[in-house]
């Protein structure tokens, strides 16, 4: 394996993990291809100091048949004798290779867990809206919170229908490459909020923070009470529960995707400050410790990565989960191990399921899990032949189906459920 064959590799290896699929492929393509690479700058610390990701205004085009590269019968001869000077780094550079291929070839899969918003063939994929419409007396309010662990700015919906005393807040955790603007248009929880009283709070994620506006949910650092964005996200939390007098029973949190995952962080960092969790093609709380896990969550394989513990002594929040059947982002099985953690522990809890069908044709599986001490405690919503995209959403915002039940009203009639 040639010096620049090598260095190619490093970088492609750097880009990914960077979170950056489309600059590997394209460090790749021109290595197989012997062409020099585009980018001149150099380091004396390569692995140290990975190349800048390239913004694009559209998606990268990942060929979707695209198989990991083996090396050629060439490549192996002229590997061999490189691997008795230096036998680590050439085993650590074809294992990455490959490793990388993968990984991109996967990527195609994950466009709003790790990658563009903007997907091929899901439906309700629009341009984001800038402002959404609001009834006279509404406030859509632009804010910024700082805390020891860094800052955020967000937007803070409060309805014309209770300006002074809402009935409560709930916390939405936008997607990957949106932003609160969007999650507010496709999702429709502003309407939804107006009709019930309720202040919504979106947090956004910084693409200083993650290349891709992601919640870092994969992260150690990013899945511990009073750390990093769980810290940030908590603050803006307290702070508006401060202005508005809403105890812990009045405030929610909910997400889609890898928002979804960091709604699955926050009830378990934070439960005593929600009482309820809404999680939409999320991940289970400890699903992964670093990028690779993540994508081994996101394919389901396999159970919980060996992250954080769960936290001892700790009720359980009541969740509700929506989930696509057809996902290809979020595997299915994720769902599954979100209710298994939600769950109530030890016996008499009751199950049943109802069957239904949209105004659409859609149809979808309903599951009630009871805890006979509490009542419901978990509803999982498996849509058939759903995608990655948030149900029932309003096609103005990315990642929307606005054939399958309205997620945004059953999320808000299960949360204020548990006041009655």
């Amino acid at each position: 394996m040639n010096e620049g064959f090598a260095t190619a590799m490093r970088r492609a290896v750097q880009s990914t993990r960077a979170l950056n699929p489309a600059e590997a492929t394209r460090v790749i393509q021109d290595a197989l291809a012997g062409r020099p690479a585009s980018d001149t700058r150099t380091s004396t610390h390569p692995e140290i100091t990975p190349p800048p990701p390239i913004r694009r205004s559209t998606p990268f085009p990942l060929d979707p048949d695209a198989e990991i590269i083996e090396p050629s019968a060439k490549l192996e001869a002229e590997e061999t004798a490189q691997t008795v000077a230096h036998p680590t780094t050439s085993r650590r550079l074809r294992k990455s290779l490959g490793e990388t291929v993968r990984i991109l070839r996967e990527n195609r899969l994950a466009p709003c867990v790790f990658g563009s918003i903007h997907g091929v063939g899901l439906p309700g994929t629009a341009q984001h809206a800038r402002q959404p419409i609001m009834p006279e007396g509404a406030q859509f309010l632009a804010r910024t919170f700082t805390c020891p662990a860094g800052s955020r700015s967000y937007r803070l919906y409060v309805p014309a229908s209770a300006p002074d005393l809402p009935r409560g807040l709930v916390v939405m955790l936008h997607g990957c490459k949106q932003d609160p603007e969007d999650f507010a248009a496709g999702t429709g929880m502003n309407a939804v909020a107006e009709t019930h009283g309720l202040v919504i709070a979106y947090p956004r994620q910084s693409s200083a923070d993650n290349a891709s506006s992601c919640w870092n949910w994969f992260r150690p650092a990013d899945q511990m009470r009073d750390r990093g964005e769980p810290s940030i996200i908590a603050g803006i939390t307290k702070e508006i529960m401060s202005e508005f007098g809403l105890d812990r029973t009045r405030v929610f949190v909910a997400g889609l995707s890898a928002g979804g995952a960091m709604a699955a962080v926050m009830g378990e960092t934070y439960p005593d400050l929600y009482s309820a969790a809404g999680i939409h093609s999320g991940l289970a709380y400890g699903s992964a410790n670093d990028v690779l896990s993540a994508f081994s969550a996101m394919r389901g394989d396999g159970g919980r990565a060996s992250g954080p513990k769960r936290l001892a002594n700790r009720h359980r929040l009541r969740t509700i989960v929506f989930q696509g059947s057809a996902d290809l982002t979020v595997h299915p099985s994720n769902a599954d191990r979100i209710v298994a953690a939600a769950t109530p522990t030890g016996a008499g809890c009751a199950v049943r399921q109802e069957p239904g069908r949209c105004a659409s044709g859609r149809t979808y599986t309903r599951t009630i899990i009871t805890d006979p001490a509490a009542g419901p405690a978990v509803e999982y919503w498996l849509v058939d032949g759903a995608g990655h995209a948030w149900s029932g959403g309003h096609p103005s915002g990315t990642y929307t189906d606005p054939h399958g039940p309205d997620a945004s009203s059953q999320m808000v009639r299960f949360f204020l459920e548990g006041q009655d």
